[in-house]
């Protein structure tokens, strides 16, 4: 016999809170970063990075660095800790600001006049890409404004945004290890991204690929995105093209991803089966709309509750990697709080406990991780005079869960390994 939905209890929120802190810790940079150091150069070490847990990566580089340094790095507004030799600055996400743009002068400052002894070392995490605008020939800063909210509307997924963004840059694609020609650069990767390709990390500012400008307007046209007239006027040309994997310049370039959603599902799995819970993970590499992913999970949940299948109970499904959220309201609210609204409706009735959040602890643009969900999610909701599905349909599942008291804020973690979801079937 099936147990019906049950409250969460206190002991279900703290564990699945302690799975989502043993995948942060997973990531840690202090835990990862000392097996990947380079060899001391003969000349300057230069340390540059971008990303929303760059900062952190930052500060364990300069403790564990024995040599000469210098560097700069830019991270979220509210983000920012010391860094002992390496400045850190700050800049707005998901939408670039005029500090982004600082920001990105001072990083391509730091690489002028770099010679063939030289280090140039580039930490790299989510979020980079709008941390460091940097607009192309013949466009101006508030062009690549209008191209991000243009993506972030569009429920693209990362690939698709980023294939875009990388074409109208005069960094990203690989153009930054340019800049830093003849130095070899070092790439330290922390990916937030499905398939944990690391020229897509942050559109790979030391990281070039091999998708074409032709190639990034199809794109754009399958997704049917709104490019600002100049954008799409600048994607029709062909200036500023990006560099090739095989350009002789990058030829002494190493790169190496350092963490991911892979290594902190399989750190949440080992915690999880330690505590003599059986854990199942899903993939660490999801994409797809995150209402759709979110009904997939509850139509998963709902045969291991009813025919053990695939899994027997008690189970825990573990997933990951960069759902999209296509706008559609006015209402607040991240991919995870989306996704864990959707499913709540989903599971309604199950005897489940849910978390759903972002790895670097923000999960949109407010300042919770995500939130928790049980199978009496919706019916409290409609208890409290709040619609579920209306909630959904306006993009508001941050209002939905805060009416609940069941937010999961953490503030920032210091690293950004992309969604972390956990459901235990009891």
């Amino acid at each position: 016999m099936v147990r019906k939905a049950e409250p969460m209890t206190p002991d279900d929120r703290a564990f699945l809170t302690d799975l989502f802190h043993g995948a942060v810790a997973a990531a840690d940079p202090a835990v990862i970063l000392p097996d990947h150091l380079p060899p001391r150069p003969k000349g300057r070490t230069v340390v540059v990075g971008a990303g929303k847990g760059v900062a952190e990566l930052a500060r364990a580089f300069d403790a564990l660095w024995d040599g000469p340094l210098s560097g700069v790095v830019v991270t979220r507004h509210g983000q920012a800790v010391g860094a002992g030799r390496i400045r850190v600055l700050q800049a707005a996400h998901p939408v670039p600001d005029a500090d982004g743009t600082v920001a990105t002068a001072a990083l391509t400052a730091a690489l002028a006049g770099l010679g063939p002894d030289d280090l140039v070392v580039a930490l790299v995490t989510g979020g980079g890409s709008a941390l460091l605008p940097a607009p192309g020939p013949g466009l101006a800063f508030a062009d690549e404004v209008a191209l991000n909210r243009a993506l972030l509307a569009s429920g693209a997924p990362i690939s698709v945004m980023n294939a875009i963004r990388k074409q109208v840059s005069t960094v990203k694609g690989g153009r930054l290890a340019l800049l830093a020609h003849p130095a070899r650069v070092v790439t330290l990767v922390v990916s937030d991204v499905p398939g944990d390709d690391p020229a897509q990390v942050a559109s790979g500012p030391t990281v070039p690929d091999r998708v074409t400008r032709a190639e990034a307007r199809a794109m754009a046209d399958a997704w049917r995105i709104a490019l600002p007239p100049p954008v799409a006027a600048a994607l029709a040309g062909d200036a500023n093209p990006a560099p090739s994997p095989d350009d002789p310049r990058l030829a002494g370039n190493a790169v190496h991803v350092i963490a991911s959603a892979r290594l902190s599902l399989d750190a949440a799995a080992a915690l999880a089966a330690a505590r003599g819970i059986p854990a199942h993970v899903l993939s660490d590499a999801i994409e797809g709309e995150a209402r759709d992913v979110g009904r997939v999970h509850a139509a998963i949940a709902r045969e291991v509750a009813l025919r053990d299948r695939p899994f027997r109970r008690p189970a825990l499904i573990l997933s990951g990697g960069e759902t999209t959220v296509t706008l559609r309201g006015q209402g607040r609210g991240g991919r995870n709080t989306e996704f864990l609204l959707a499913f709540a409706i989903g599971a309604a009735g199950l005897p489940v406990a849910a978390l759903a959040a972002d790895t670097d602890g923000i999960d949109g643009s407010e300042a919770n991780a995500g939130a928790f969900a049980d199978g009496n999610t919706a019916t409290r909701l409609r208890a409290a005079g709040h619609d579920p599905q209306a909630a959904l349909a306006a993009n508001d599942a941050w209002g939905a869960f805060a009416a609940l008291g069941d937010l999961f804020t953490t503030g920032p973690t210091g690293t950004n390994v992309n969604d972390f979801r956990a459901i235990l079937i009891r």
